[in-house]
């Protein structure tokens, strides 16, 4: 692969990372993607809430993305683990303001973009990571509906929990499974009881069947699905390499980026779930074409 300096290299080539680069592309300019091939949702068999892709195989939809930026000339993939990325204390002489190193070789560009995503860390329940994306969920937009109304269980990680437990009853009878986790003051209670939100206070076991539920009393609960909170942690070590600025969040950090996903250092950008709080398709792509638009805009008037 050439080592001519590259307009802008694309580290996560996942949904957010792929429309920045159809943006780039579109402006003729040098992108070289690198991807490892690790999608956050790669559990799922279908993804929902995205206009012309509701109900298609979230594989299908980033090789059909994948597929139609690379026709543009001017963008290359390289299937790799990026391994380390460098700010430049001093541009090169070709212009170059940021080195990563992958598959063995030194790629350098203008401009550096993050799209590399969070890793899950999925509650300690057995039973449940083997479900999840199947028949445990966390996002009700993403999977509540094909529950088709049946009943819905939210297992409790924190307080936090309450927002699932009010928002399912839209999408079919809803149990907290409290599981030690916290338990709701007087205004949660009236809140939940407000929304007809079952409280279940014996501690979960397991998980069984389809999303049939084990309890400590003998109890076993039948689900159409259950929805828990994992925690997230960034998949990537870049943004402690850079010396990003992080913002803190309820499930874990993010790296902190302005209104046109710029991060705290200049010519560094960020997009996708590594630098939002929530997380789809259709958030990933509107994230990734703001920061490929804006990415652009910077070159144009080569501000770093």
């Amino acid at each position: 692969m050439s080592q001519s300096v590259n307009d802008a290299i694309i580290i996560g080539g996942s949904y957010a990372g792929l429309s920045a680069a159809l943006q780039l592309g579109r402006a003729r300019r040098r992108v070289l993607i690198i991807d490892e091939g690790v999608r956050r949702n790669r559990f799922a068999a279908h993804s929902h809430g995205f206009l012309t892709q509701d109900g298609v195989d979230p594989a299908v939809i980033a090789q059909r993305a994948r597929d139609q930026v690379l026709a543009y000339p001017t963008v290359r993939l390289l299937s790799a683990r990026a391994e380390r990325v460098q700010r430049l204390k001093v541009r090169d002489e070709d212009g170059a303001a940021f080195d990563v190193i992958a598959d063995g070789a030194r790629f350098a560009a203008r401009r550096l973009l993050l799209a590399t995503g969070v890793t899950d860390t999925l509650p300690a329940i057995p039973g449940l990571a083997e479900r999840w994306g199947r028949s445990v969920f966390h996002c009700p937009y993403c999977h509540g509906y094909e529950l088709d109304r049946g009943p819905i269980a939210v297992i409790a990680g924190s307080a936090l929990s309450m927002h699932h437990a009010l928002m399912l009853p839209d999408w079919g009878p809803t149990t907290l499974l409290l599981n030690t986790a916290f338990e709701p003051d007087a205004d949660q209670l009236s809140a939940l009881s407000a929304r007809g939100t079952n409280v279940e206070r014996s501690p979960v076991v397991g998980i069984t069947g389809h999303a049939d539920i084990t309890l400590a009393d003998g109890r076993t609960l039948p689900f159409a699905g259950i929805f828990a909170l994992a925690e997230v942690t960034q998949a990537s070590p870049f943004a402690d390499q850079l010396g990003l600025a992080m913002d803190d969040s309820p499930i874990g950090a993010m790296i902190r980026t302005s209104a046109t996903k710029e991060t705290s250092i200049p010519g560094v950008f960020a997009c996708g779930d590594a630098a939002r709080i929530s997380g789809s398709v259709a958030l990933a792509v509107g994230d990734g074409n703001m920061a490929g638009a804006a990415l652009h805009r910077s070159l144009m008037f080569e501000s770093v």
